[in-house]
């Protein structure tokens, strides 16, 4: 396929492109980056397009391939979901105010570690100190799910905990 051939293929499916894009994204803005990527990378990847098969098949799923990275990624960037009201005191307080308040907070965050039950507790701290899910598997005799079940669980609880202060 020529360059001129692939301008053609894709200016013929951009709409149906941009509808699915949009049916993805939710929002115009997103998108269009989704069909600018698409085009982008469908670009540097022609000559990897098969002849006599569906261009436009190919072009959606490499379209839908970008979405589920994009997403896949956001949903691993750790969000804070927290009302600004209740970290607006912390831009404006002092260095001194907002130490007593981080130093409060490990003291409550302590004090409800050691609330925990023991099955809880011991595979958290490990954690907490560097342990792989493994090695406290290992540790503690027990099947590696029931480590990744009690940390989960201990978490859990000290959220519970913690917004109950």
């Amino acid at each position: 396929m020529s360059q001129i051939q692939f301008e053609k293929q894709f200016t013929n499916n951009y709409d149906a492109l941009y509808g699915f894009a949009l049916k993805l994204a939710k929002n115009k803005m997103d998108a269009e980056d989704l069909i600018q990527e698409t085009a982008f990378k469908a670009y540097r990847n022609f000559h990897k397009y098969i002849q006599n098969t569906s261009f436009k098949n190919w072009t959606f799923t490499i379209l839908k391939n970008i979405f589920i990275t994009k997403y896949r990624r956001r949903k691993k960037i750790k969000q804070v979901n927290v009302p600004i009201e209740d970290v607006v005191h912390l831009a404006n307080s002092t260095e001194e105010n907002n130490n007593d308040l981080i130093e409060n907070n490990l003291v409550h965050l302590k004090t409800n570690i050691s609330k925990l039950s023991e099955k809880s507790r011991v595979p958290l701290k490990m954690y907490l100190r560097g342990f792989t899910y493994e090695e406290i598997s290992d540790d503690l005799e027990i099947p590696m799910g029931t480590v990744k079940s009690r940390i989960n669980y201990a978490k859990t609880n000290l959220k519970k905990m913690f917004n109950t202060k």
